[in-house]
Formats: C-alpha cells, structure tokens, sequence
C-alpha cells in the first residue's frame, strides 16, 4: 500500500469512526434561552471525540494495514 492509498483509507475511516462517536454522551440542554436550538449540546466535548476518533481509526487501520501487507488477499488477486 502506498502512502497516498494509507493516507485516504486513514482519512476515509477516521471520517466513519467520527460520525459514531459523535453522538456518545451528548445531554441536550433543559433550559432553553431564546435563540439557541433545543437539541444543541450542553458540551459537545469535540477534542476528546477527535482523540478517541483518531485511536480507534488508528487500530482499524492497523489492521486493514496488516491485512493488506500480509497478502491474505492476494490469492484473489492472482488466480490463475
């Protein structure tokens, strides 16, 4: 695999990963001012999302990474 190709896999799955985790421990907020949207977040927590997105994303690419390295696919690749 070379860099361009890792680089958009790790790019692709971080965007997944990211979009999952969004919604982990988001409270909305019970007391609504005038002009803030009612489903808003009280504290999104965005850094700490980026930071397990970015973990998570990063194990997934391990392995997609080992698997592609390792050739377990490349006996469909090649057949004869």
């Amino acid at each position: 695999m070379s860099w361009v190709t890792g680089l958009l896999v790790f790019v692709v799955l971080w965007w997944l990963v990211l979009f999952a985790v969004l919604p982990w421990g988001v409270r909305t907020n019970d007391g609504r001012e005038s002009g803030h949207d009612a489903g808003a977040p009280v504290n999104p927590a965005l850094w700490r999302k980026a930071a397990v997105t970015t973990l998570i994303a990063g194990v997934i690419f391990g392995a997609v990474y080992w698997t592609v390295d390792s050739g377990v696919f490349d006996h469909l690749i090649h057949r004869k």
